[in-house]
């Protein structure tokens, strides 16, 4: 049977047309699997962590709360934000109706708030505890930590409650067409927030730890020079222990800078990431992925996190008197 050229092209377009969606389809599968590992994989390494420091009472110290909080906001993060997010990249659509495209951007943003108000004040409970001991171990109780976590879960509400006011009330105020959620901030309003949720943050963090290393570098000198003098060992003035932590939030922090500064960056150079999906889609999930990486960092750095964890997955913990185990 003779096939004419006109008939032979079209045949080869209606194949290509039939492959092209099973590409995608393939394509979206795959990615959809990775963003769900990465989803679960933070889900449960963030509920190791909350499990660790709510159960073992050795614990319940002021840095540990800290830690805690930011944890609880990770696996929201895992939980909610990065499915959604997932399936707003891979749909290209959004298909979660009204309520959902209000409630998402708020819980986002809030969640980022949180993360940094923590970060922040792990900075100031690390400074406190390497630059003024003395203060640091008679002020600082953890149900002063507590009401401060507290106070900055309740800040992060309304402050992004206001930033986002339009948006929750008319969630759908500038949707063109169905299966659009647009988030609409002004300018200014954007200003404020790019240095009250990220420059401002960022600054303190940064100052703080640079006072904390220079000061720690210059307490072990002083020990090893009247060690060197006396041939007595001198006691220190700052624990080996509180030395560490230090080092390993502020491995956390320098993270957290990593995942986070190229998502600001396009905001501060003043220009435009919205004009390539893929490009803010990447920068998007750098950021939400920093959230996965925080508990990685206490597994490789916290020795207590080790021990807690195989008490976990042996359900050693279920045994009576299990929240009296030495863990530090």
């Amino acid at each position: 049977m003779n096939i004419s050229t006109s008939t032979y092209e079209d045949m080869v377009l209606n194949q290509k047309r039939m492959d092209c969606p099973l590409q995608v389809r393939k394509s979206c599968s795959v990615l959809f699997t990775l963003l769900a590992f990465a989803s679960l994989l933070t889900v449960i390494l963030n509920l190791l962590v909350i499990i660790s420091i709510s159960h073992f009472r050795q614990l319940h110290t002021p840095t540990n709360a800290l830690l805690l909080s930011l944890a609880v906001a990770d696996l929201v993060v895992g939980l909610l934000v990065m499915p959604i997010e997932g399936l707003r990249y891979i749909q290209t659509c959004w298909l979660l109706g009204k309520l959902m495209c209000a409630l998402t951007p708020y819980v986002s943003y809030t969640l980022v708030s949180v993360s940094v108000g923590n970060l922040v004040l792990i900075s100031i409970d690390r400074y406190l505890a390497i630059c003024d001991p003395l203060l640091y171990s008679t002020k600082i109780t953890l149900n002063r930590v507590k009401n401060v976590i507290c106070l900055c879960w309740v800040i992060s509400l309304l402050y992004n409650g206001c930033i986002l006011m339009r948006h929750l009330g008319q969630p759908d105020r500038l949707s063109s067409c169905h299966g659009e959620c647009v988030v609409d901030i002004s300018h200014l309003v954007g200003t404020v927030d790019l240095f009250m949720n990220f420059v401002v943050p960022c600054t303190v963090m940064v100052v703080l730890y640079v006072r904390v290393f220079v000061v720690a570098i210059s307490q072990v000198r002083v020990i090893r020079l009247q060690a060197a003098a006396t041939s007595v060992p001198a006691a220190p003035t700052v624990k080996n222990s509180e030395r560490k932590a230090a080092r390993t939030l502020g491995i956390v922090i320098a993270v957290f800078l990593t995942c986070f500064c190229p998502y600001y960056y396009p905001a501060v150079a003043d220009e435009d990431a919205s004009n390539s999906l893929s490009y803010f889609a990447v920068l998007s999930w750098l950021m939400l992925l920093n959230s996965f990486l925080n508990p990685l960092i206490y597994a490789l750095f916290y020795p207590w996190f080790r021990k807690a964890i195989k008490l976990i997955l042996t359900l050693r913990i279920l045994r009576s008197h299990s929240r009296e185990a030495k863990i530090l």
